[in-house]
């Protein structure tokens, strides 16, 4: 009896983790191009992040206690202001 070990080659697919740095990050860019206001709630950053990645994303913020409704303002805690 032969026998043979058959293995299909899956692709893996490593989960990217995003942190709440990179999340705020990514916030700031939006709001300093002016795509988005700190106004908005957090949930509009979803219209500029692939939804394949916003699970990942959801689950970091409510690690921090953000709210999908909070400001966008919110996740920005500590800016600086240069004067005019």
């Amino acid at each position: 009896m032969i026998t043979t070990s058959l293995r299909t080659a899956l692709p893996t697919i490593a989960a990217k983790h995003y942190t709440i740095e990179m999340i705020r990050d990514e916030a700031r860019q939006l709001i300093e191009s002016g795509l988005v206001s700190r106004h908005q709630p957090i949930f509009t950053l979803c219209g500029y992040i692939a939804a394949r990645e916003w699970p990942l994303i959801e689950s970091e913020l409510e690690q921090y206690d953000y709210l999908l409704r909070d400001c966008i303002g919110d996740l920005l805690t500590c800016e600086t202001w240069s004067e005019d």
